[in-house]
């Protein structure tokens, strides 16, 4: 994994004008600076995002709640997660796990990793190049 990676935190979400609707913005920014890095997720992931972060529990798993109690009871913990490339419009992320002292890389959505992140309290990068 490339080592100039940006930390950045969560600023927002905001629906956009995509053809079709249902379209958000999740913005990061960079911490201890003022880049800023839009990316257009779906309508069910940017929700997903929002209840954690407004400390909203729904009453049974959402898919990414799933997803931690997945990692947390095979003894895995979220190193961090990071927005690793961006080919041809679309953004790739990593979700970096460690169980057992051996460290994965999962291939992931950058909003379905960050909801994740949010979850988990990981911290988030963002490649240098992307």
């Amino acid at each position: 994994m490339d080592n100039d990676k940006i930390q950045v935190d969560i600023l927002g979400l905001s629906p956009t004008p995509a053809p079709g609707g249902g379209g958000y913005a999740l913005i990061l920014k960079e911490i201890g600076g003022d880049r800023r890095l839009p990316i257009i997720i779906g309508s069910f992931e940017a929700q997903h995002i929002a209840l954690e972060l407004e400390g909203i529990k729904p009453p049974r798993p959402l898919t990414h709640d799933l997803l931690k109690t997945l990692v947390d009871n095979l003894g895995a913990n979220v190193v961090e997660i990071v927005v690793s490339e961006l080919k041809e419009n679309t953004f790739y992320a990593k979700i970096i796990l460690e169980a057992s002292g051996l460290t994965n890389e999962i291939d992931a959505r950058p909003s379905d990793a960050i909801a994740l992140a949010v979850r988990t309290y990981a911290p988030i990068f963002v490649n240098e190049l992307v």
